[in-house]
């Protein structure tokens, strides 16, 4: 399935909201694909799962690194997007100390199965994941994907060799 832009769906996120009394001041607050990618040029990157070794110790922490260099070639935001819940994507940003990258939870992997890169990875106990991916995309439509190899169900490795943030800088820098 080849598609040229962003499937249009409503992601599950939480915000901070001090109005919102107790110790967890979050509240629920819908983001659409139009708000998250309509008139912007926007990198984005999906991985299997917050906590998982490569996400944490170089998708995400490189990205971060890499953040105000990306931000330079002409793009306004960065994306994290994993199938995980907004909880998990919380307390990973914050064990990450992640703070300029945005993490965007895709709870039911609506998104995810809409880009066509939703896979099964029940042989590590994962159930239903993104595949690993980075993309641009400018005004809602894709304009560069990067693919990991080996893309399908069941992957008996973890390909992390295009969808990395200097593979990304590199072609922006182009």
């Amino acid at each position: 399935m080849v598609i040229d832009k962003v499937p249009d769906v409503v992601f599950k996120t939480r915000v901070r909201d001090e109005s919102v009394g107790g110790p967890n001041p979050f509240r629920w607050q819908d983001r659409t694909t139009q708000e998250l990618f309509g008139g912007k040029r926007v990198v984005v990157f999906s991985l299997p799962g917050a906590f998982t070794p490569t996400c944490s110790s170089t998708h995400l922490p490189r990205y971060e690194e890499l953040y105000e260099e990306i931000k330079a070639q002409g793009i306004d935001e960065i994306i994290c997007i994993s199938v995980n819940d907004a909880f998990v994507m919380y307390q990973w940003g914050k064990q990450q100390g992640a703070d300029k990258v945005f993490l965007l939870p895709d709870g039911n992997g609506e998104f995810t199965r809409k880009m066509g890169m939703l896979v099964d990875k029940s042989n590590l106990g994962f159930g239903m994941r993104s595949w690993r991916y980075s993309m641009v995309v400018n005004d809602g439509k894709i304009e560069k994907m990067f693919i990991e190899p080996d893309f399908g169900d069941n992957c008996p490795t973890d390909p992390f060799e295009v969808s990395d943030a200097d593979t990304m800088l590199a072609y922006l820098k182009g």
